[in-house]
């Protein structure tokens, strides 16, 4: 395994996709940065960690064997792995926050940024992003935030975690190769944070309304099932859970 370690960089997962475009890129490369100046999450979101304190790192991975419609396994799996990380370091309480922050105690532990390379209609590979909180203790302006150190009262070693993480990816991508899909599928809306609980959430017309998770689709999509057992689906962004 092809391991990068840079002191500091702008972005980890931007760092991966420009080596990707000058050269061949051996799969499970990664990517790790003692502090990013502009980590991203979803949609262009900003992550923000202290540095040396937490794991911010992106990983190549071949993903070619899959179907553009079935590109949402590669988060579940990446999600499944976070959750089975956490449990072997006893982080407890832990679920998936659709489509893909990891909750520990309702607070947000981690995040996932996947960023698909397809050419034409084909998907080729991912550059898969994730911040981890470890060590951190304060987070500023994020009361929905934790990390490892907060829930356990415990200091981690960053190398030891990650690779960890790491052996956990593998096996859940050496699962997915394997084509276990309905496996895969099942563990993950098993951890689906509020899955078939009353919710509220608020859409994209920011009219809220109240419903229960049910599902998600192949390509990531949300499916709620709202008044007269009818269910709608959503994509990220059109639908946000109040909690």
């Amino acid at each position: 395994m092809n391991i990068i370690k840079l002191s500091a960089i702008d972005s980890t997962n931007s760092y991966l996709k420009q080596l990707c475009s000058d050269k061949s890129v051996k799969d499970f490369t990664v990517v790790s940065a003692s502090s990013q100046t502009h980590g991203r999450g979803q949609m262009g979101a900003k992550w923000q960690s202290q540095g040396g304190k937490n794991l911010t790192f992106s990983v190549f991975k071949d993903v070619s064997f899959l179907d553009v419609e079935q590109s949402f396994y590669i988060s579940m799996v990446v999600s499944i792995a976070l959750l089975k990380t956490l449990r072997l370091f006893s982080i407890k309480s832990t679920q998936i926050k659709w489509p893909n922050d990891i909750l520990s105690e309702h607070f947000k532990i981690a995040g996932i940024l996947i960023e698909n390379i397809i050419t034409g209609s084909t998907l080729k590979s991912s550059v898969i992003g994730v911040g981890l909180n470890i060590n951190e203790t304060i987070f500023t302006d994020l009361p929905k935030a934790t990390s490892m150190r907060l829930i356990s009262g415990k200091t981690y070693n960053l190398d030891e975690v990650l690779y960890v993480f790491l052996d956990e990816l593998k096996h859940q991508f050496n699962s997915l190769e394997q084509h276990h899909y309905k496996a895969i599928k099942e563990i993950y809306l098993n951890n689906l944070f509020r899955k078939d609980k009353p919710s509220t959430f608020k859409d994209k017309n920011n009219i809220v309304f109240s419903g229960f998770i049910k599902d998600v689709t192949n390509t990531g999509n949300i499916l709620i099932k709202v008044e007269d057992n009818i269910i709608e689906e959503y994509a990220y962004k059109e639908v946000t859970l109040l909690y």
